[in-house]
């Protein structure tokens, strides 16, 4: 994923710096990249740990993020569940000495976990930061980040029970990983001169050209998944088209400031409803509408509170709070991150039978 994301801050720099001069040979090709939004994409952190941020977190302290926000998909001890799979096991002390995880060869572990796979401890780090947890991406600290990384490693038994992972040794941590000592590089991507994986027969010559280069979506496939607009993440700097409204025809050089402004800002939402909520806050990812996933159906929900006179304050607390033993060992994590305003409506709509 590093490599990727640094090739493509490499594009964006490379198309600022050239844009300029192809805005003067042709129209409707779009505009320079800005500073933020450049810094919005460059977040990852290699190998060799270039990125990351100066900061530290203890195991204990990764314990209490883990209880809080990662143990009701991941599991109390990264045994995980019915729907993600395991992310510490498998690997034994001998592993840690070789750096090779012996259950990949002898297939002696029933299920391959992300510990026997993972070999740099920096895709641990930077994965959890950019991607976790799974309806707040992005929202855990850096002092967390360090925290839970450290305590998987913890629950992995790579690093002690009193570790404080930092900037400053992580590097000696990833001289610890099993699988450190598993990464092939004998494929045709590794290096540029090596042999490719694939082979083209494609026709490359005469082809026909077009000077039209306006980035455009096909009209059957401009609004088949909803408004691209409203779906954009709330961070970084990323903007959305309004995909219920047609393309526009006109140059984007020819926009004014006041346009470029109006289309920067979400298009104002239709009145909110339940279930365009409990996609909105990925409550779908764990409960469904008329059936149990990893939490009780809304449906279920809704007949065990039918006729409870503090129903919906209940829910709103468990919602807010988190709970955890109502509906078996599986807690959900608090959710605080949900305006009142839409709690409120999500708690009507499943009192209401989740229709």
């Amino acid at each position: 994923m590093y490599r990727f994301t640094k090739t493509v801050v490499a594009l964006l720099l490379a198309t600022s710096s050239t844009m300029a001069l192809a805005q003067a040979a042709y129209t409707n090709i779009g505009r320079p990249a800005t500073a933020k939004e450049i810094a919005a994409w460059d977040i990852d952190v290699r190998p060799d740990f270039k990125g990351l941020p100066p900061g530290s977190g203890t195991v204990a302290k990764g314990m209490a993020v883990w209880e809080g926000k990662c143990a009701s998909c991941h599991g109390t001890f990264g045994e995980s569940n019915e729907v993600f799979t395991p992310i510490v096991g498998g690997t034994t002390k001998e592993d840690i000495k070789t750096g090779h995880v012996a259950a990949l060869s002898n297939n002696k572990q029933p299920q391959r976990t992300t510990i026997m796979k993972v070999p740099t401890v920096s895709t641990l780090w930077d994965y959890i930061n950019r991607a976790m947890p799974w309806t707040t991406p992005k929202s855990l600290t850096t002092e967390e980040v360090y925290a839970v990384t450290a305590y998987i490693l913890n629950m992995a038994e790579i690093l002690p029970d009193d570790f404080t992972l930092s900037d400053k040794n992580i590097a000696e941590v990833q001289q610890l990983m099993p699988n450190r000592n598993g990464m092939t590089r004998k494929h045709g991507m590794w290096d540029i001169k090596g042999k490719p994986d694939v082979k083209s027969v494609a026709c490359m010559k005469d082809c026909k050209t077009s000077t039209d280069l306006r980035s455009s979506l096909p009209e059957p496939s401009r609004n088949a998944h909803g408004n691209i607009q409203l779906q954009n993440r709330t961070f970084g700097e990323v903007r959305g088209v309004d995909t219920t409204k047609p393309a526009s025809t006109k140059p984007i050089s020819s926009v004014t400031a006041e346009q470029k402004l109006a289309m920067a800002k979400p298009a104002a939402p239709v009145k909110a409803d339940g279930l365009a909520l409990a996609r909105q806050y990925a409550c779908v990812a764990c409960h469904g509408v008329s059936s149990k996933l990893i939490g009780p159906g809304f449906n279920e929900i809704a007949a065990r509170y039918k006729g409870h006179a503090d129903a919906s304050a209940a829910l709103t607390t468990k919602i807010k709070e988190g709970s955890s033993g109502a509906w078996g060992s599986i807690p959900m994590p608090a959710q605080a991150h949900v305006k009142d305003e839409d709690i409120k409506t999500l708690v009507g709509w499943i009192l209401g039978g989740a229709k």
